[in-house]
């Protein structure tokens, strides 16, 4: 049986985490600019701890990042190499309007894309865009107070139609918002969203989750009406919830904390609020304010497909204070003794993906991409700067086998998969270059010293194998 011919091979980054040039070609700062390295990282990403402005004695990662903003056509070289069918990218928000408010686009942002989109082409690989990934203006936070101000739809429509108009025929696949849910989390990161004294913490980031979702409809709607060709997706930071035991209460925590994340999902792919939502606004006293249009705008623009990451699953109880905790993409969870764990207590679980694929098609009957997968690791180079990261290779072995069962055992349907960090880049979670993603080693350091010379890893060549297989020979 296999995977389907035309199945969507390729890797995914961020703009944010690769591209550099933070104040280059009239691109203007944005909230991800500003979380530091550092143990105030957390803080800041939270919105708990305001950080508006780059501050004396902190150091920025995405600043420079791996400069990619330098280095495309090298970077777009070695993913040809090995031949991506897909590459997934996300584009800066603040290099195309700079202040997010701006009347008329930075057309140096808007050529900058166009340059990669070309390129990408001119080696048949397709674009995988993400129209904002954890990307606001930091003019939209200091002027607007960011995604609790309904103003934002309009300028994210703005925002939406520039580009979907101009990279026309260039791309056809897009994503509207990256990893939506994690709003709930890290609403910093997800929305520029900074608690202020008196909030009601739940109902400003619900507030601002509603402002997404009518925006992200309305994205979905111009997609369409610009290029019927175009396909756009949603993009959830999966990864189901295990009960820890058989107790009734451990199994409806685990409802409960999948619900979290797939509210934001059924609205996006289903076109409207589910009742359980609802009855959470209602029984929490939560005031969400939603314009009567907003059901119709809703209800209009439903995504074609959803995508999601997968690094681990996580493990809940009703009484989580019992139990060992590790870390995750964001979220902590009880440690699953049944699991190996990363260096960072990420813990393994490829049939954890299998088991998400299976949930969400049964859920949502379109068809799934995985846009995020991957391994974060110490990567030791040799005097070559060669990396035998055979860890890495076994973590995505793992998982793509996972995967190849969803299709080919459960009859899911999926367009493709994207490795997270095909190239070394700044850790979302943690700012660091250590936290190792990619098939490709990039020479810099946690404080930002290095070369930036690309070398390829041991994995870099498994890949391309996998990929000139499709995904038979593992």
């Amino acid at each position: 049986m296999g995977l389907d011919k035309n199945f969507l091979w390729g890797g995914a980054t961020a703009a944010n985490q690769v591209e550099g040039g933070v104040l280059e070609g009239g691109r203007k700062l944005a909230n991800i600019d500003m979380l530091p390295y550092g143990e105030d990282r957390k803080k800041v990403s939270a919105g708990e701890m305001e950080m508006l402005e780059w501050e004396e004695g902190y150091y920025y990662p995405a600043a420079e990042a791996i400069d990619m903003y330098h280095h495309y056509m090298e970077d777009i070289k070695l993913f040809a190499e090995m031949g991506f069918k897909v590459y997934r990218m996300s584009l800066s928000w603040s290099r195309i309007f700079p202040n997010g408010d701006d009347a008329e686009p930075n057309e140096e942002g808007l050529a900058f894309y166009e340059e990669i989109f070309k390129e990408l082409k001119k080696h048949d690989i397709e674009p995988l865009v993400t129209i904002t990934h954890f990307d606001v203006p930091l003019n939209l936070i200091k002027k607007y107070d960011s995604w609790r101000n309904r103003k934002l739809i309009t300028f994210y429509e703005r925002y939406a139609e520039t580009v979907l108009k101009r990279y026309k025929g260039l791309v056809k696949y897009w994503l509207t918002i990256n990893e939506i849910n994690i709003l709930l989390h890290q609403p910093f990161v997800g929305g520029g969203i900074v608690f202020k004294e008196g909030d009601n913490k739940e109902e400003v980031k619900y507030q601002a989750a509603h402002h997404q979702l009518v925006a992200s409809a309305l994205a979905t709607k111009i997609a369409h009406e610009v290029d019927p060709e175009n396909q756009v997706g949603c993009m959830l930071a999966g990864g189901n919830h295990y009960p820890f035991t058989c107790r009734p209460e451990d199994y409806q925590e685990a409802i409960n904390r999948d619900r979290e994340g797939y509210f934001f999902i059924d609205v996006q792919a289903r076109g409207k609020y589910p009742n359980y939502a609802l009855k959470k606004f209602e029984h929490e006293g939560l005031t969400i304010h939603m314009k009567p249009e907003d059901e119709q705008i809703l209800a209009a623009s439903p995504v074609d497909f959803v995508s999601f990451s997968y690094y681990s699953s996580r493990t809940v109880s009703a009484h989580e204070e019992d139990y060992e905790h590790t870390t995750g993409n964001i979220f902590g969870t009880i440690k699953n003794p049944h699991l190996l764990s990363t260096e960072w207590g990420w813990q393994i679980d490829p049939l954890g993906l299998r088991n998400s694929l299976n949930q969400m098609y049964d859920r949502y009957q379109k068809p799934l991409f995985i846009v995020e997968n991957g391994l974060g690791a110490v990567d030791v180079p040799d005097e070559n700067g060669y990396v035998e990261d055979d860890y890495r290779i076994d973590y995505l072995r793992q998982h793509i086998q996972a995967l190849k069962d969803a299709v080919e055992i459960d009859g899911v349907e999926v367009l493709g998969y994207t490795s997270w960090g095909c190239i070394d880049l700044i850790s979302a979670s943690t700012g660091q270059m250590s936290k190792r993603y990619g098939l490709i080693y990039v020479d810099r350091d946690d404080k930002g010293n290095g070369t930036m010379k690309r070398t390829k890893k041991k994995s870099f060549d498994w890949y391309k194998k996998v990929i000139a297989t499709n995904g038979e020979e593992l």
